[in-house]
């Protein structure tokens, strides 16, 4: 695993804060907090019970707290088709400034430009395709800290800080523009393993591997929220082998973060808000209905998590129980 060097980030947050926002945009930061207030994307549930032993000078007694259920807002994941063009506004000069470091790694590739996009394909007696190129990132949500942990007992806390950059694709260029080695893992060689959608329901959207920025795929908006799909499917997972910080909450007593992203499961560990090109209030799971088509070709979606809590009443967890 290899995480961003610290360095490096602080560059891109200085950067944030000093740059001049050239890219064009249709979101930013102020209107990320007001579209994670979504109930619909929150769904808050009273999920159980827990027990805890509290031990006094006089005793030892049984207490129980309230098991609560909520989904959080974690990370903000762009799919986006030139250097820089970041549909985050605040994010794009961050974007802009880690393009320096794709360019010194890409140069060290044969015949690979960094340059983005898509590329049409024909071929005899087959359809049309497109050979899409995204660029992607991950930052985390800003409203990730105002959702979670503010209600003692009631909420949970996020294990995303928000604006820190989880995954920014000009820094892993190797990866991402190579496909290596991921192109040779099973996964990507054996059909029907880790696709987003279904060959059987002719609803097939593309592979999650190699979790590169290459997706074959005439629709755009398609193709994007495959890189999406598979930013997520990095950053929410350890060691692997990819330029990336972690996004992983670490289990405590009485404290249950998300398991990693996967994909076709419905919304057992995770919802995506669509942010850009059109703002939409609901959340939903890939592959959903099509979105709108970007004039840009750049995307953004909000990552949301669930996350299980309950107030501590005791020195020690015993167990919970969950009501069916």
């Amino acid at each position: 695993m290899t995480l961003i060097p610290p360095s490096t980030r602080r560059v891109l947050l200085i950067s944030l804060l000093t740059g001049s926002g050239l890219c064009l945009a249709n979101i930013n930061t102020a209107s990320l907090v007001t579209s994670a207030a979504s109930v619909s994307c929150i769904s808050w549930k009273v999920k159980g019970i827990c027990y805890w032993l509290l031990c006094t000078p006089f005793g030892c007694s049984v207490k129980t707290s309230v098991k609560v259920e909520h989904f959080i807002p974690e990370a903000v994941v762009s799919a986006y088709s030139g250097p820089g063009e970041n549909p985050w506004t605040e994010m794009s000069t961050v974007s802009t400034a880690a393009g320096g470091a794709e360019s010194s790694i890409a140069g060290a590739l044969a015949g690979v430009s960094t340059g983005g996009g898509q590329q049409e394909m024909k071929a005899p007696g087959l359809r049309k395709q497109n050979l899409h190129f995204h660029y992607a990132d991950a930052y985390g949500h800003p409203a990730a800290s105002l959702m979670g942990g503010q209600i003692d007992g009631y909420s949970c806390k996020s294990a995303a800080t928000p604006f820190t950059p989880y995954f920014i694709s000009s820094l892993d260029a190797l990866v991402w523009r190579s496909g290596l080695p991921e192109s040779l893992y099973p996964e990507a060689l054996v059909p029907g393993q880790r696709e987003l959608g279904s060959q059987v329901g002719a609803d097939m959207w593309g592979n999650i591997y190699p979790r590169s920025g290459f997706v074959t795929q005439q629709d755009s908006y398609k193709s994007a929220a495959v890189v999406a799909q598979r930013v997520a499917d990095v950053i929410t997972r350890q060691g692997q082998l990819h330029v990336y910080q972690p996004l992983v909450g670490q289990p405590t007593p009485g404290y249950w973060p998300p398991d990693p992203v996967r994909e076709n499961t419905g919304t057992q560990n995770h919802k995506w808000q669509r942010l850009a090109p059109a703002l939409s209030t609901t959340c939903a799971v890939f592959p959903d209905t099509n979105g709108p088509i970007a004039q840009d070709g750049n995307y953004a979606w909000a990552l949301w998590q669930p996350y299980s809590c309950c107030k501590r009443r005791g020195q020690t967890f015993l167990y919970s129980t969950d009501f069916s």
